[in-house]
């Protein structure tokens, strides 16, 4: 798949106000460690490709449609990293973000997106966020903001932990049914924190998924 360059910072569509929580618990607390989780986790080549859907494919990341509807708006706050392949798999989990939020306003675990830029925990992590929302008969409005990223690669270079903060205070669940949107006071437990463990396609291609994700509640520290 033909990689696209993207903008810095930015604000693509997708959404959900719900918390996305890590599919194997909270953070591990390793973050004093140097070891970077999942470091000597292969991937898998992806199963399936978008089809164009109206826009031809160069105009999509990898080819692949993340695209969301104009209220479901998702920011990257951040900086690109100098390093090719830390920069690659931060934009490419910026694209796993995306394509969860693609299968909730889809409302199906099994969208191309998803298992473009996923593999292992992490595809069974995002199909598990998607079927709450499609169980709970909710969708998601508003803008989720992520900031404060930074990159971490493992010695073998087939891995890169990509941590950012979200903000989600002004990112809320919508009924589908009803349209009725669900607003709460804004609050601590509107801030999260997530690494999430890139690794890249042994494909010869610039392509990175997510093989397993970690989320720290109630972050202090992305206020």
């Amino acid at each position: 798949m033909k990689r696209r360059t993207l903008p810095v910072a930015a604000a693509l569509v997708a959404t959900a106000t719900l918390l996305l929580t890590a599919c194997g618990g909270e953070d591990d607390g390793s973050k004093g460690n140097d070891k970077i989780a999942g470091a000597d986790q292969g991937s898998q080549t992806p199963s399936a490709s978008a089809s164009a859907s109206g826009a031809p494919a160069e105009d999509k990341p990898d080819g692949v449609d993340v695209s969301l509807p104009k209220d479901m708006n998702l920011v990257f706050d951040w900086d690109k990293p100098k390093n090719k392949n830390e920069a690659a798999a931060m934009e490419d989990a910026a694209n796993f973000v995306r394509a969860i939020y693609r299968g909730i306003d889809k409302q199906t675990t099994k969208d191309a997106a998803l298992a473009a830029y996923a593999t292992g925990d992490g595809l069974h992590y995002g199909q598990v966020q998607i079927k709450s929302r499609i169980d709970g008969g909710w969708t998601a409005t508003g803008t989720r903001r992520h900031y404060q990223a930074t990159t971490r690669s493992a010695s073998n270079g087939n891995s890169v932990e990509v941590a950012f903060c979200v903000d989600s205070g002004k990112f809320y669940s919508k009924e589908i049914k009803t349209g009725k949107v669900v607003k709460s006071k804004s609050s601590i437990a509107d801030y999260d924190h997530f690494k999430i463990i890139m690794v890249k396609v042994p494909t010869g291609e610039a392509l990175w998924q997510a093989s397993e994700v970690y989320v720290q509640t109630k972050a202090a520290e992305c206020q």
